[in-house]
């Protein structure tokens, strides 16, 4: 017989590295889903304990301070350990803290009138601190996990569908889900949507566990002919994987100027963009004089504008990359283009008169803004290699710090502009929110001046290697 038509065909790859992909949008989807639940959370609780712009935005920043101390040590342990328990603990750990903050409700009381201020800053302060340890090294894992269970090609497009796609549509169906049908169109209480929330989350991080694994080497259910799609040119080969240190040298990022750069340009952009997870509904509720059903659709708008941003930044990516010739300047380009027009549409949302008008606005200054976010992730694992996990927890450590800074300059630069007038014989106060979209408009220009700083290339990884 023919040696060559007795041959077997050689064997189909495998697609695990797809079902990677779609359990790594669903914990983004619901990280989102759960975080913005605080846009409606919020104005509720500024009510029922008489608090003021500044209290509010204090006990959201809280969040911040866990979710920036988690950072680093998360991004090491994933890089020395792997992602795949570390996020299956970090879903099933932030969905107990999100129901926590109902128990710390129940427990205070519920009229306006109700306790000591100093103890409900602090149960709820408290509920907030571990929703941030809970959730900080999430993105870190998932960068981790998309570095070695997705090759170099198209990398970024798939980065863009996990962290902008899935975290924005999470974001925004936050709004709608939570604001619009839990409590406006249900008239459920906020407690009662968050412990529905927090039961889903609990059921998905079940589901995770089963589904997801550390990397394609270690899955027994990847076959080599899907090993060697994933395997890219830029893959260490185990000779060179020998010499390399286990985590990366400190003295190596504390030298590069690159990403001291990056660390300026994630603390202006994440800085500005928690404006859109604390304060856009009630922009909506208390500027604009909305109700809750028209308040969550209109605060969609701008994560949906984000969600869209992020799909096209990642393929803006690949683009930009090939027809440049440049990694570097593909990247950079990218990230410098969509904060400046971002930037511009901001400053458009103090023009209208129109809310609808305005959340459109929004929705445009988020696309443009967001379609950075998968360049952020391609800078990462560019840079930083097999410590991808580590360089992300340093970038996202410096925007959480923008998380905890910028909501108190938020919150008082609010009470700064707020004036109390008669209405109908009433004291009522108002508010300008212009001053503060002029202040995030800046911060997108710094942001944007930032990325033509970066240079992707200047591998941590590869100096690692060579010292």
């Amino acid at each position: 017989m023919d040696e060559t038509t007795s041959a077997e065909p050689p064997p189909q790859p495998t697609r695990v590295r797809w079902l990677i992909l779609l359990l790594s949008c669903g914990a983004s989807f619901l990280l989102y889903l759960h975080r913005y639940t605080w846009n409606f959370v919020n104005p509720k609780l500024q009510g029922q304990f008489n608090l003021s712009h500044s209290q509010t935005e204090f006990l959201f920043s809280l969040f911040y301070y866990t979710y920036a101390a988690g950072q680093i040590p998360s991004g090491m342990i994933i890089d020395r350990f792997g992602p795949r328990w570390f996020l299956t603990f970090s879903i099933l750990f932030w969905s107990l803290a999100m129901a926590a903050l109902v128990g710390v409700s129940w427990l205070l009381g519920g009229g306006s009138s109700t306790g000591n201020l100093t103890m409900v800053i602090v149960l709820i302060g408290g509920a907030r601190l571990l929703f941030g340890a809970a959730q900080a090294g999430c993105y870190p894992a998932l960068t981790k996990a998309s570095k070695v269970w997705f090759s170099p090609v198209g990398r970024t497009a798939l980065q863009g569908l996990i962290a902008s796609t899935a975290g924005r549509s999470g974001a925004a169906l936050s709004s709608i889900i939570f604001g619009t049908i839990m409590m406006g169109w249900l008239g459920l209480s906020w407690q009662t949507g968050l412990l529905i929330l927090s039961a889903v989350g609990l059921l998905y991080g079940l589901l995770f566990w089963l589904g997801y694994g550390d990397s394609p080497a270690a899955d027994a259910r990847v076959n080599e002919a899907e090993r060697i799609i994933i395997r890219g040119p830029e893959e260490l080969t185990p000779a060179n994987a020998a010499t390399q240190p286990a985590m990366l040298p400190w003295g190596n990022a504390l030298r590069s100027t690159s990403l001291r750069w990056f660390i300026c340009q994630q603390f202006c952009d994440a800085g500005s963009d928690v404006a859109f997870v604390s304060l856009i509904g009630k922009y909506f509720l208390q500027s604009r004089g909305l109700d809750l059903s028209q308040t969550g659709i209109l605060a969609a708008l701008p994560l949906i504008g984000g969600a869209l941003g992020g799909l096209a930044g990642g393929a803006l990516n690949e683009v930009s990359i090939h027809l440049s010739g440049s990694r570097r300047w593909g990247r950079s380009g990218v990230g410098f283009v969509g904060k400046v027009v971002g930037c511009l549409m901001l400053l458009t949302v103090t023009q209208q008169e129109s809310a609808t008008v305005a959340a459109f606005m929004l929705m445009f200054a988020k696309f443009f803004g967001d379609w950075s976010q998968p360049t952020v992730w391609g800078t990462c694992t560019d840079m930083g290699g097999r410590y991808s996990a580590t360089v992300f927890s340093i970038i996202n450590t410096s925007g959480t710090v923008g998380g905890v800074v910028m909501p108190l300059v938020f919150g008082r630069l609010l009470d700064v502009f707020t004036r109390e007038v008669l209405v109908d014989d009433k004291l009522t106060k108002i508010t300008s929110w212009d001053p503060l979209f002029y202040l995030l408009a800046g911060m997108y220009l710094a942001s944007g001046l930032c990325w033509l700083m970066v240079d992707c290339t200047k591998s941590l990884e590869n100096v690692a290697a060579a010292k």
